[in-house]
């Protein structure tokens, strides 16, 4: 289905997005100034505009200016969100690699310490999202992600010092709690700036980050493996190289990514405006930093965000599988380790195209659902080829592992669908949090099913990818299905003149920070 529900022009005197499939459009009668009791919830980019309209006179802006505005602000935030995006999953995997450079031997791991090790990363990640929904509607999103990825990059480069097992989970504890702020703050980031439609190409953009972060994580553990000097093995080496250039691309994101687009230095103050009355059709605000505890609730009662949660951790088993385990499992097929850490690079191709296809395929024709299942067809015909297919069949083998990394562009989907399907500031911060929670349980759960007495073949983890990426794709429509009947039933409500007339709605309600079951007009996209 086509996004649109579009009524008529957003605001008066300013172009909306025409080639937005997402676009819930409303008038917007001049001079709405009375003081509801609404006022004091309304987001702060409604108060930015009113204080800029005071000083400047209001300046129309034409679909060319938008899009020149576009690009500018694409040029500027995506490239950085792309550059933490990959340089988190590259840290993320490093021990995949580190384990075929001799890890395991040097740290004299046992039976499942290389598996736990894995889990301790997840786990932390999980319980750093409590803090994380607290702290994301409080703070600047944009200093809060640059802090987090400077101290990832210390704990990354601290992994060299590693002695034992303990020690390298307490490095990995370390790495999950601060990474766990990635996807929650550029999921909110990125949705500041661009209508329901314009962000999913943007969100496969920095998302797309995880391919190249397969591609240069196999380079690298290729060309460290080069560099074994005595003393301080290659896999230690690529620890701290790597970490310092995270610290690098974190000081970056704290000085240069604007944490709204009224605080963009980049942008002049008719631009600023302009974006934000662009963007004022999500219904979903930029920033509230006052804590609702009735959005709480909302979020406990929501039965897309319970579906959503599901849906994450069963696509995540499977990503957790292939990310933590994918060289390992190519170097069961009897390849030596460097060619191991090399054959592992076409992974990062096919996540890369999948991602980009599926992001410019949403922009292009909404169905959500339908790209989530499209993506999960490769994945159940790899989890196929890698559980059923002979052992002395590499070729087969590979082609499954491969085809496996198709699914990582389900979680951008489920990352933007959230997104724009959640209203209400605390319900937001909470959402994506949950959200990036349930991705950690799926990567617990994931790399469990790898266990000792399994190898080398490891049949049952390769069984769990084929079965999690089948319900994966059942779960995803039933969610397509209740959103259908949730729009239905807000239509019909609005028809019995329960919800307010779409004509008589005013800039000022586009900004109230209420939740999407509150909002009468709001409607869900798939």
């Amino acid at each position: 289905m086509d996004d649109s529900m579009a009524k008529s022009d957003i605001i008066a005197n300013t172009k909306t997005d025409t080639s937005s499939p997402d676009n819930s459009s409303f008038s917007t009668p001049s001079g709405d100034s009375d003081n509801d009791t609404h006022s004091r919830d309304l987001d702060q980019a409604y108060w930015y505009m009113q204080d800029s309209s005071n000083r400047h006179d209001a300046e129309q802006m034409s679909v060319g200016d938008l899009k020149r505005l576009r690009r500018k602000i694409d040029w500027r935030i995506v490239p950085i969100m792309f550059c933490c995006y990959t340089m988190q999953f590259i840290d993320k995997v490093l021990l995949n690699y580190a384990a075929v450079m001799g890890l395991n031997k040097q740290l004299k791991l046992k039976g499942n310490d290389f598996s736990n090790a894995g889990t301790a990363f997840f786990i932390a990640y999980l319980i750093a999202e409590v803090p994380n929904a607290i702290v994301l509607q409080r703070v600047p999103v944009a200093k809060w992600l640059g802090a987090n990825v400077i101290l990832w990059g210390i704990a990354t480069a601290c992994t060299a010092a590693t002695h034992s097992y303990h020690s390298l989970l307490a490095a990995r504890i370390f790495l999950g709690i601060f990474e766990a702020a990635i996807a929650p703050s550029l999921i909110l980031i990125s949705s500041q700036w661009y209508t329901k439609s314009e962000a999913a190409p943007r969100f496969s953009i920095w998302y797309s980050g995880l391919g190249l972060g397969q591609i240069i994580g196999g380079i690298l553990s290729y060309a460290f493996q080069q560099v074994s000097p005595k003393a301080y093995p290659g896999w230690k080496i690529m620890f701290i190289v790597l970490g310092l250039v995270t610290v690098t691309i974190g000081f970056v994101t704290f000085f240069f990514l604007p944490d709204t687009p009224m605080k963009a230095r980049f942008l002049s103050e008719p631009e600023k405006v302009a974006l934000l009355k662009h963007v004022a059709i999500n219904q979903t605000g930029i920033q509230n930093k006052k804590y609702k505890f009735s959005q709480i609730l909302d979020v406990l009662l929501d039965l897309q965000l319970w579906l959503m949660t599901l849906l994450t951790i069963l696509i995540s088993i499977s990503s957790g599988v292939i990310t933590t385990y994918s060289a390992t499992l190519i170097k069961t097929f009897g390849f030596s380790s460097p060619d191991s850490a090399l054959l592992n690079m076409p992974s990062g191709i096919v996540s890369i195209a999948s991602t980009l296809i599926v992001g410019y395929g949403v922009r292009a024709t909404s169905n959500r659902w339908a790209w989530l299942v499209a993506c999960c067809v490769p994945g159940i015909l790899g989890g196929g080829l890698m559980s059923f297919s002979p052992k002395h069949n590499r070729a087969a083998q590979l082609a499954g592992i491969y085809l496996v990394n198709a699914i990582t562009a389900t979680l951008i989907i489920i990352y933007q669908w959230t997104a724009s399907n959640v209203a209400g500031q605390t319900k937001r911060v909470i959402a994506v949090s949950l959200i990036s929670g349930s991705f950690s349980i799926g990567n617990i759960i994931g790399p469990q099913t790898f266990q000792a007495k399994d190898a080398p073949g490891y049949r049952p983890a390769k069984i769990t990818v084929l079965a999690t990426q089948a319900a994966g794709a059942c779960i995803a429509s039933v969610l397509f299905v209740y959103y259908v009947w949730a729009n239905k039933r807000k239509d019909a409500k609005q028809l019995s003149g329960e919800a307010l007339e779409v004509e008589n709605q005013s800039e000022k309600h586009l900004w109230e920070d209420q939740t999407d079951k509150e909002n009468k007009t709001f409607r869900y996209v798939y």
